[in-house]
């Protein structure tokens, strides 16, 4: 089936049933996974699922519906009830679609899909959750079970056509690995996790690479204990770090900016960390997760500073909240075929520095090197972050012992400026927000 020109033959319909503007996103994917524990398979799905949205304007009213069903009855009723449902709502001028002045030329997004994952055999996915959990068992001998090592795989098409003349289609390719050993000594357990996911199967850390390091983070947690209360330097790994990434991300979506809900709210221009900080939102990465060559309303993705060395230089928005803040859709309209869109992220990321993690820790005389947050972060209205906090002290430039049991916060305003070094280790590792070590020149760690 031609996906694309079904897309056109939707719209085409819903124009000729009263819809002034009318877009077609149409998704297409099969998803795959096993997870595997105590050498057992414990769960093996397979997947496919396909859809259809259509939203429309008629007279400044929005009317959204979705539909599974491809037959030729099936979309004529999907189109009707998406028009129906836009006759019986309210009126707003701001309702429309991107027009040509923001349809335009789309970047090169490079290779999205790789063959090698799109035809994986089954027995792939079992066999690297298998050897992954036995590398794992293989590397320390407190490892004493697994909560779960899963493998998967995805293969997505989407495409997209509008009354105004965006057109066109792509498909990708995801392939993952993650285990999850639990350590146990002297009473105490101590859970680790690590994880990659990539676009293309050869890019993908061994499963043996996987099981081991997953172990080295768990087992380097035994005998964790609580710090006293004080002001000190802390290190962020890159795991963590893409955690504060996000962080900032909520604080730079357009329609938080509009509603004054945004501690970044009042502060476009102004510099807000040094030179070295970088942050950045990029659709057009090569070989990201979220590269595409257009968004969820066929405006072409691209590169977004957010912060441009240190100083806050935009915001991301759809075509909507754009209209409402007069300013321009950056391409960054999320969505699934059966929602309409709203302000998402791409390949977000902070940009890598020069120093090599060892040296940032090397640096710091007394601290903390955070392995993982508890909690939800930073609030993004208030930019207060106050989170349960694991990791391992660093004494004299090393690393000595673990820790946990402790809350490190600050303000995200007052975070930024505090970034004193990023590491040169940026690394896309659970999806595609990224981060290499970041570290702070002080922050408040409160335990005992």
């Amino acid at each position: 089936m031609n996906y694309e020109q079904l897309a056109k033959k939707v719209v085409q319909r819903a124009v000729k049933k009263g819809a002034k503007q009318a877009e077609a996103y149409l998704e297409v994917g099969r998803q795959s996974s096993v997870r595997v524990r105590e050498g057992q398979i414990e769960d093996l799905t397979e997947a496919t699922s396909k859809g259809l949205g259509i939203r429309v304007i008629v007279k400044d009213r929005l009317g959204f519906a979705y539909t599974s069903d491809f037959t030729p009855a099936g979309l004529e009723r999907v189109v009707d009830l998406a028009v129906q449902l836009a006759e019986a709502a309210a009126p707003n001028k701001l309702n429309g679609l991107p027009g040509a002045r923001d349809l335009g030329k789309r970047g090169d997004t490079g290779i999205l899909f790789d063959p090698k994952v799109a035809n994986l055999p089954g027995d792939w996915k079992i066999n690297a959750a298998l050897e992954a959990e036995r590398a794992g068992r293989a590397q320390d001998t407190r490892v004493v079970t697994f909560d779960s090592v899963s493998a998967g795989d995805f293969v997505a098409e989407v495409y997209l056509a509008s009354s105004e003349g965006a057109s066109g289609g792509y498909s990708g390719t995801y392939v993952y690995l993650v285990a999850v050993p639990v350590a146990s000594q002297d009473g105490q357990l101590q859970t680790g996790y690590w994880l990659d996911y990539k676009r293309f199967l050869d890019d993908l850390e061994s499963p043996e690479s996987i099981g081991r390091e997953a172990t080295k983070r768990a087992v380097r947690m035994l005998g964790a204990k609580p710090v006293k209360t004080q002001q000190v330097p802390v290190v962020f790994d890159p795991l963590v770090a893409a955690s504060f990434v996000g962080n900032l991300s909520q604080a730079a979506n357009g329609n938080a900016v509009y509603q004054q809900s945004s501690v970044l709210a009042p502060h476009l221009g102004k510099r807000l960390a040094g030179k070295h900080v970088t942050l950045v939102d990029d659709g057009l990465l090569p070989r990201g997760l979220a590269t595409a060559p257009f968004d969820g309303e066929g405006v072409p993705t691209r590169r977004t500073p957010i912060l441009d060395e240190g100083v806050l230089s935009g915001f991301l928005y759809d075509a909507f909240t754009a209209r409402k803040a007069k300013a321009r859709t950056t391409g960054n309209a999320s969505r699934g075929y059966s929602a309409l869109p709203g302000i998402g992220t791409t390949n977000l990321y902070l940009e890598k520095g020069t120093k090599t993690p060892e040296e940032l820790i090397r640096e710091v005389p007394q601290g903390l090197y955070v392995t993982a947050l508890l909690g939800h972060g930073a609030d993004p209205v208030s930019g207060d972050m106050s989170c349960g906090a694991n990791g391992l002290w660093i004494e004299n430039g090393e690393l000595t012992h673990p820790v946990q049991e402790v809350t490190v916060a600050g303000h995200l305003l007052q975070m930024l400026k505090d970034v004193d070094a990023v590491g040169s280790d940026l690394q896309f590792r659970g999806g595609s927000v990224g981060a290499p070590t970041v570290r702070f020149r002080q922050l408040t760690v409160s335990g005992a």
